[in-house]
């Protein structure tokens, strides 16, 4: 049924979806899309001959050299970012995922008027359990006797999770956090309204999600040079 905007562009939605095959599968389309993303990756500088936290190296707190004391040697700031050891860690994002069970109520959509969106947020719950404690996929394993390449219960880990948003953004994740609030319900207490807070960690590597991931930033870094020509604006210490 058309909704009267033909030239209306298509809004692609964000998902959450299981790396792997699986029964069941793990799959949730969000129904809005997050209104915002934070993004963070820490780092942490310090320097060859750097006392451990321990204090390991043995020697007393007035011998200990600190990091700004050692930035103070270097007048080449090319020598220092050479010299400096670094440890990256792997970049974490959180968000709000929207559940609203209204519009799919006004369609008549029958499993929604039975249960709400308690589908959704049940999907969501077992991205964050260990597969060996899925009771759906033990009785699936003693049905089919574990086919070759499907991992219904052997894990004793969550499965891995695909966190995609756009084209430009597959990602392989790890759910550290997922807090749900249900605030309306229906009068079988089915929730109809949830907000589901997640952090997730980006597994960084060499697996083929993130390194089509980490090319296509790089790829929009590459964009950036066409406003190469504001540095006319800057000032640059000779």
């Amino acid at each position: 049924m058309s909704d009267g905007f033909p030239n209306k562009p298509k809004i692609l939605r964000g998902a959450f979806i299981e790396f792997g095959l699986s029964l069941p599968p793990l799959v949730v389309v969000f129904q809005f899309n997050p209104v915002q993303l934070t993004r963070s990756r820490s780092l942490s500088f310090t320097f060859p001959g750097a006392e451990d936290a321990s204090g390991g190296s043995g020697h007393g707190a007035g011998s200990r050299r600190d990091l700004r004391a050692f930035h103070g040697q270097f007048d080449d700031l090319s020598a220092l970012q050479k010299k400096q050891l670094i440890t990256v860690q792997e970049e974490t994002i959180g968000f709000d995922i929207r559940l609203d069970a209204t519009d799919k109520l006004d369609d008549g959509a029958t499993i929604t008027e039975q249960f709400g969106i308690a589908p959704r947020i049940a999907t969501l719950e077992q991205m964050v359990h260990p597969k060996a404690e899925s009771l759906i996929g033990a009785a699936v394993d003693q049905l089919l006797g574990k086919p070759k390449g499907f991992s219904f219960t052997r894990s004793p880990n969550p499965p891995m999770v695909l966190f995609i948003f756009g084209r430009k953004r597959v990602l392989p994740v790890n759910i550290n956090a997922m807090n749900i609030t249900e605030t309306e319900f229906s009068a079988d207490l089915n929730p109809l309204r949830a907000t589901v807070a997640v952090n997730l960690t980006v597994i960084e590597g060499k697996s083929v999600p993130y390194r089509y991931s980490k090319a296509m930033s790089e790829a929009m870094s590459l964009l950036n040079l066409a406003n190469i020509a504001e540095i006319a604006n800057v000032v640059v210490p000779g």
